[in-house]
């Protein structure tokens, strides 16, 4: 997964949260910290000739993302979603359809950059239309490196299209919940490391992530079974906390780094989003360094994981 830039492809939307209007949408959230950490990323999406279209065009170009690949759509809207917290900070949606990026098109230029990329990431989410489904499995069948963000959102969950993406998948993200039902739809072990390593079997992964929310994540990287226990946080909100983890696993692959290395940087940064508002926070490196002090890292420690690992993202 070393060369040109990532495509994360699929829906570029509005959430309306408690807190206020923020773009979101895994594809921007995933290609944000991409660039932050200093992996090129561009977004493939499509959003309304509209108000909210022309604003969602600016703010991802001032974050130094290329939209050249978002295209407009002239009849549906650009996505909105509306969000609602938990005590606890965990996010509950309701995603408006139809929406504009229902209708991703395949062209000449978008199939000339899937050819020329190092990677894709894609969901499940913006394979809820047909149309948008039929162009993701083209760019899938085209592309070096597959990465599937498994993003199951009721009522848009669909085991044939999951199968489907994860057939294409070399690498798949998903958290535990996601991991629960498709034990149920696959038949998989109960328990969690037996059922990742009968889904990248089964499916022909080479790499699976699981995030467990507070509890921090594991990753079986050909055959192999790597856990981190997580930080602890004081939770402002977790959107976009799976996001920058899956970002952050794709930095340290790009990097080389060890599987425990890379489990170690994802977490930290989504432990970070968590303590933030918005799902793509500046990179504040004293509030990153806390977090390290506060989980029992020495100050030397906390220096290596914030300058070490995080070396274009901090100032």
């Amino acid at each position: 997964m070393v060369g040109s830039e990532v495509l994360c492809v699929g829906e570029v939307l509005w959430d309306s949260l408690p807190s206020g209007l923020f773009l979101g949408g895994a594809p921007f959230n995933v290609a944000g910290h991409l660039n932050a950490l200093g992996v090129a990323a561009s977004i493939v999406s499509r959003v309304g000739v509209d108000r909210l279209g022309d604003e969602a065009l600016l703010r991802i170009a001032a974050r130094g993302i290329d939209t050249g690949l978002i295209q407009r759509d002239p009849e549906l809207e650009t996505g909105f979603v509306s969000v609602s917290m938990t005590g606890e900070g965990i996010p509950s949606y309701r995603i408006v359809e139809p929406a504009a990026w229902d209708r991703i098109e395949l062209n000449d230029g978008l199939i000339d950059r899937t050819a020329s990329a190092s990677a894709i990431v894609y969901g499940s989410l913006a394979q809820r239309h047909p149309r948008s489904r039929l162009c993701i499995e083209r760019l899938c069948e085209l592309a070096t490196y597959r990465v599937f963000d498994v993003n199951l959102r009721p009522p848009h969950e669909s085991p044939d299209v999951v199968s489907r993406s994860l057939r294409y998948a070399d690498l798949v993200k998903l958290n535990e919940a996601e991991l629960r039902q498709m034990a149920t739809w696959f038949d998989l072990p109960a328990d969690a490391r037996e059922a990742v390593t009968a889904l990248a079997a089964e499916f022909g992964c080479q790499i699976v992530c699981v995030t467990r929310g507070s509890e921090g994540a594991a990753i079986l990287n050909d055959g192999r079974w790597s856990e981190h226990a997580g930080f602890k946080v004081r939770v402002v909100d977790t959107v976009g906390a799976g996001d920058a983890f899956l970002a952050a696993v794709l930095f340290g692959l790009s990097a080389g780094r060890e599987d425990d290395e890379i489990l170690e940087q994802a977490n930290l940064l989504g432990a970070y989003v968590a303590t933030q508002p918005g799902a793509i926070p500046d990179y504040r490196q004293e509030v990153i360094a806390r977090i390290l002090e506060d989980n029992g890292y020495s100050q030397e420690d906390c220096r290596f994981l914030v300058w070490g690992r995080f070396p274009r993202a901090l100032p």
